[in-house]
This record gives C-alpha cells, structure tokens and sequence, in this order.
C-alpha cells in the first residue's frame, strides 16, 4: 500500500475551516454556504495522482506549476475539496467555477500538516509517540538504534514500533511503500493513521533539515526529539551554516516538541541547547571544550572500551551520579554517541509525567543492560561485507563523516597491525560543490590508496564532479608530500573491482558516500547498482569469503 491510499477518519469542512482559524492561518472558505461547511473529506493528498475518492487536495506552488492546474485530474479523481492560496483559488475557480469547496490560506504547505492532523487524528498525546532525530550525521543510526530499543521495551506488551527514513518506512516488521523519501506533510499524517490501525505505540523518525523548512513536519508533535551533530552540508539549500543552524533548531521549540536531548559535543551542539525551549536535557559523548564555563551536561559518556568491532561505554547521570553500562556493536566512537543519544532519549521519554509511556524507566535501564538493543546492523551504516579483507560500506558523504568513518576504520586496523585502507569515493551531483575539495583532501590524507569515482551525477557531468574531488586530493598530497596512490576510474562498479583487485587479506577496503542506495541518477536515467552487491561479488570472484552470501 502507498502512503498516499490511506484513508482516516474524516472531517467536515466546515470543521477544518474552524480548526486552521484557531491555530491562526486566517482560512478563507468559499463558496460560503451551508452545503461547504457540511462536505466530508476521508483523507489528504499533496500529489494529484495520489488524490483518493473524497480526499482534500492540497494544492501548492511547485518548481513548474501550480497544483491548481490538474484540478480537473484531481475532481476527476474524486477529491471533494481543496486547500490553497490566492492564485490557486482564481486556477480552480476559472475551470470549476463554484462547484466545489476551497479553503483559501496564504501559506499553504504551511497550514497542510496541521490540516491534516484533524482529517487523520493526529494530536500531541495520539499514538504512535514520535522520537524524531535530527543533525547532520548519525541520523539514520540513531533512529535503528531507537527503534530496537524501543521494541525491546513494546513487544512483550503486543505492541509494534515504526520507523521513518531515509532507508526505509516500516510498522513492526511490515515495510509500508512511500513515492517520497520524506513524505509531505499529508502523507506523514495518514501515516500516523495507519500506524494507529496497525497497533504502533512509538515510532522513530529521520527529520531532515529539508523536511523542516519545506513544513514536511507541520502538525506532528514530538514527544522526544534529539539533535546528533551540525557539520558543514545542505549548504546548496541553506546557503550558510547559520541558516542550515536555524532550520535544525525549529525542531527543538516547545510548540513541536515535548522534550529536547541535544548532543553537546561542540559550540553548535550547546547553541542549540541554548536556544530550545520547554524541556532541555543536555548529553556529552566527547570532551566538552566547548562548554560554557561552569556548564555540566546532564548525561555524560564515560568509560568507553573496545568490544568486539563495537564498543561497550557507560552512561553517566552527572546530576544524580547513576551510571548505566551498554554497548553497541557498530564501529566507531560516532556510533557511540549516536546509542548512548537514542538512549538518552528514551530514558527521558519514560521519565515523562505529560505524556506518561507504556514502559517504565526501570525497564529501560535493564534493556541497556542486558537486552543488547544496539547489536543491530544498519544497512549502508559501516555495514561489515567481509573480515579478510575487511569490507565495508558507509553512506559517509561529506567531509565531518568522512573523517569520522575514516577514524572509525583506522582504529582497528592499528590495533591488530593490519595493512593498508583502500577507499573508494565520490560526490553527488547538483549538491554543495564547495565540500568537494575538502573530501578529497580528507581522502588522501586519512587512506593508503584512493579511487575517486562516481556517486549520483544526476544532471551534472560526472567527469566535473570527479575534477572537484581530484583537485583537493592532488593539492593535499602535493603540499602534504603524501605517498598515497590516487586513482580516477569510472563507473563506479569498475572502480569497486580495481579496490578490491588492490586488496591483500589483511587490507581494508571501504566504500564511501551510497550506503544503502541501490541506484544511480546519471542524468535522468537509473543505473542500478548497489555498493554492498558489488563489493561482495567482487570479493567472492577474488576468492574472498564475504559475511554472507546474499549481501544486498
């Protein structure tokens, strides 16, 4: 099923007209008669092929045209009013004339997820309770580890989990198709409508700095929400890192969110803790330099120790001295601070007296404990291919999370004496140029060998990203008087097959920058190929034994 079918419970519109003057959207509602105010709609849609029999069409300006213009499309399909502004009114009104119900708003995408909320339900104590993540890095990590913890603390209660990202959307263990890797604001609320009918009591959520500013998460109401770093990306969209720093911090406002756990690991991380509002509970996972003089986290990482590939570490209530120890099975000092934050959050979330869960605090401190809700793999997430070589594949795509997941492979390979790091790169195409240099400066510097390659083009020519790529790197091996060996192939599967061609048993070889994406966008047209496929067909033509035989 496609988000866009659901149907929810309804509302006249009559009644949605009052509700959007309520919350201050100052809604305009013609034609004013009797028979508007009494018409039923069952549901929303953004996208006129998604408008349902019924439905309340939501008709804003796009990047080449108004969606007032399919209004015929979308009649034809049964929508049974519509939402929009003043030019989409006079649209509507020139190939209907009057027949049909328009509620006029000056921002529209706006005032759609709060519409929506009273077509699908949607309340600040309406299950399922939402744990949305926000930050540059960690968020998909962040929201796994979430989402295992709290089915953990739900399942034995007969209760699912949901999950919202960029990999994925899933209730229980069902996953639910979306045309959008982050829905629009109409889709988010039928969704919390149909995790209701598929008994969801929590849900955690990716939330983009793009979801927040194009009003994706209008109307949703958070019961946690936490903020994992702020490092230069986005900046096509955002244009400084002020307004990228602004666009996070609307999340963390009293009127969206019940509770704010903030990652202060740096200046951004305690701005953003200076600058939320309602409840503020601080976590450090590194030293805090930055902090203001005096300033105490409430949460803070300690004792952190190798276990296994992952790390065991304890976390430290610096308020009332309570020490609980976990661990996490994933790479990386990152991945640390991405457990110990979901951690936080529900801990926080069972310490609640405003909207009390169904587990208790007690409860969540013995999963940590004992349960291991963090021994997950993430797909695309430092996701471990093969051990001899070791093979890995992360969605590191701009410089802070490359240096992290460099570190986080180096580590290992020092301590057991292993031989030289081999990493495949690339860069997206119609993205923040400005980072390319900096990532191949980063690459060469923090590997042995280097192959620079192709990630999603989409409408740029690839050999042009690879030049901005290959600019840093050869100026950084120039001026640093690197020996690391710098290579330029294209597509990217050969280039897959000439890193692993390189590649000893006691090598390590990562693939940097696509994760999970199973795809390229080469302009316009897909290319299928998924980096964790490749790597390990490339590794068991070499001979190689990867972890599983059906890797994808």
């Amino acid at each position: 099923m496609v988000i866009g079918e659901i149907t929810g419970p309804g509302s006249h519109v009559g009644e949605l007209t009052d509700q959007l003057r309520a919350a201050g959207y100052d809604p305009i509602l013609t034609p004013v008669a009797e028979s508007a105010d009494r018409t039923f709609v069952t549901g929303a849609a953004m996208a006129p092929h998604l408008v349902k029999s019924g439905d309340l069409f939501v008709a804003v300006t796009g990047a080449r045209a108004h969606g007032a213009d399919f209004i015929d499309d979308v009649v034809a399909r049964g929508a049974a009013a519509v939402l929009t502004d003043a030019a989409g009114v006079a649209k509507v009104r020139e190939a209907l004339g009057y027949r049909l119900p328009v509620i006029e708003v000056s921002h529209v995408r706006a005032a759609a997820g709060p519409a929506a909320a009273v077509i699908y339900g949607t309340t600040a104590h309406s299950d399922p309770a939402l744990f949305g993540v926000t930050g540059t890095n960690g968020k998909t990590t962040t929201t796994y580890f979430l989402r295992s913890l709290l089915a953990t603390l739900l399942t034995p209660r007969g209760r699912s989990t949901g999950l919202i990202g960029t990999i994925e959307i899933a209730a229980g263990a069902e996953r639910i198709a979306s045309e959008m890797t982050t829905p629009e604001a109409v889709q988010l609320h039928g969704l919390m409508h149909q995790f209701r009918t598929k008994n969801v009591a929590a849900a955690a959520m990716e939330v983009s700095s793009h979801s927040i500013s194009y009003q994706r998460i209008s109307g949703l109401y958070y019961d946690v929400a936490g903020f994992t770093n702020l490092t230069q990306d986005h900046l096509d969209l955002h244009g400084t890192m002020e307004d990228y720093f602004a666009a996070k911090a609307e999340l963390f406002r009293r009127s969206r969110t019940r509770t704010s756990v903030i990652t202060v690991d740096d200046a951004w991380g305690h701005r953003m803790a200076a600058e939320a509002t309602g409840h503020v509970v601080t976590l450090a996972t590194a030293a805090q330099a930055a902090a203001p003089m005096g300033v105490k986290a409430h949460w803070q990482v300690a004792d952190v120790t190798a276990q296994g590939l992952g790390s065991a570490f304890t976390l430290v209530n610096q308020r009332t001295g309570e020490q609980i120890r976990t661990s996490t099975a994933l790479p990386g000092e990152f991945n640390v601070s991405n457990a110990a934050l979901a951690a936080v959050m529900v801990l926080e979330a069972a310490s609640s007296t405003d909207r009390p869960q169904e587990f208790t605090r007690q409860e969540v401190v013995e999963a940590l404990h004992s349960a291991a809700p963090f021994h997950i793999q993430v797909p695309g997430r430092m996701q471990v291919i093969a051990e001899r070589p070791a093979a890995i594949v992360d969605f590191a795509h701009n410089p802070d999370a490359m240096i992290r997941t460099l570190q986080a492979v180096r580590r290992p390979m020092a301590e057991q004496g292993r031989g030289k790091l081999i990493l495949v790169i690339g860069a997206a195409g119609e993205r923040d140029v400005s980072k390319r240099p900096t990532m191949g400066g980063i690459a060469v510097r923090m590997a042995d060998h280097v192959i620079i390659s192709d990630d999603d083009p989409h409408g740029e020519d690839p050999a042009e990203i690879r030049a901005g790529l290959l600019a840093g790197a050869r100026d950084a091996i120039a001026t640093g008087e690197l020996t690391t060996r710098l290579e330029e192939i294209s597509p990217r599967a050969e280039a897959i097959r000439a890193a692993v061609a390189a590649a000893g048993e006691q090598d390590t070889v990562l693939l940097a920058g696509r994760g999970h994406e199973d795809h390229q966008d080469v302009a316009g047209s897909r290319v299928d190929i998924d980096d964790r496929v490749e790597l390990a067909r490339a590794l068991r033509a070499r001979g190689f034994t990867t972890i599983s035989e059906d890797t994808a």
